[in-house]
């Protein structure tokens, strides 16, 4: 399908968020109505290999949002890879409050709720920071379908500057919808046994999930740039169909 590429401003309490939105379209179609993803990015917001991911997803006939997640410190601007960056966007996950990235999520979803061309059917999916961000949204009882890249910080709860309640929450039965989570086996932020703790969490709590770990993929093995010789295409693309079978069946019937 087509794509076109466009921004909302969506006003917060601390102030406005930009959210770049990923439309499929259907010539003479004009219409037509596609269920809306939530796109989390890792911690340098916004960026080239971001933005590819949503339009891939877009293409397959969704509605794709991804929000800036440090619109309180950056604005709009998409951070570069660079260790200066890096040290940043490390920084900024531990200053922002817990409550302003669940606030950016939900209002993520009613926004793609509202959209003119969604049905109002909702998944996500993030990478690094933004796998932790899907899972959170995933609490949302809107959302049906989350599918997560290695995403840091949850076993350790240590994003934002208190202690975070992902896996408290998990295990209280906040997840109603079906997850996917994926993992590199030599991912050096996520270790092997920060990932059996969410897995035992997830599976003593009942919830419907697929698990995937990879036997030689490293952490941001997704990304096509500045991966550092970590980037898999034929492994990564492997997921995209693992996640597209997930969003596919849960948010297209």
């Amino acid at each position: 399908m087509l794509v076109r590429d466009s921004y909302v401003d969506l006003p917060t309490s601390s102030n406005v968020m930009r959210v770049f939105v990923f439309s499929p379209t259907i010539p003479h179609t004009p219409d037509a109505k596609f269920p809306g993803v939530v796109v989390f990015s890792e911690i340098y917001q916004v960026t080239k290999p971001v933005e590819r991911l949503c339009r891939l997803i877009a293409g397959r006939g969704y509605v794709v949002a991804c929000p800036s997640s440090y619109h309180e410190f950056e604005g709009t601007r998409a951070m570069t890879y660079s260790p200066e960056d890096t040290e940043l966007g490390n920084k900024y996950k531990v200053e922002k409050k817990l409550t302003a990235f669940d606030e950016d999520s939900d209002l993520t979803v009613a926004y793609l709720q509202s959209h003119a061309h969604c049905t109002g059917k909702i998944g996500a999916t993030g990478i690094c920071l933004g796998g932790h961000l899907a899972f959170r949204a995933a609490f949302n009882p809107s959302v049906s379908a989350t599918v997560t890249f290695f995403g840091t910080d949850i076993h350790s709860c240590t994003l934002s500057s208190t202690r975070t309640d992902s896996l408290d929450r998990a295990s209280r039965g906040d997840i109603t919808g079906e997850m996917c989570l994926i993992f590199g086996k030599e991912d050096n932020h996520v270790p092997r046994d920060g990932r059996s703790l969410i897995r035992q969490t997830l599976d003593d709590a009942g919830v419907r999930f697929t698990w995937l770990e990879l036997a030689w993929a490293a952490h941001a093995f997704v990304r096509d740039e500045d991966s550092k010789g970590r980037y898999d295409p034929h492994i990564t693309a492997t997921c995209f169909d693992l996640m597209m079978e997930l969003f596919n069946r849960r948010l297209n019937f």
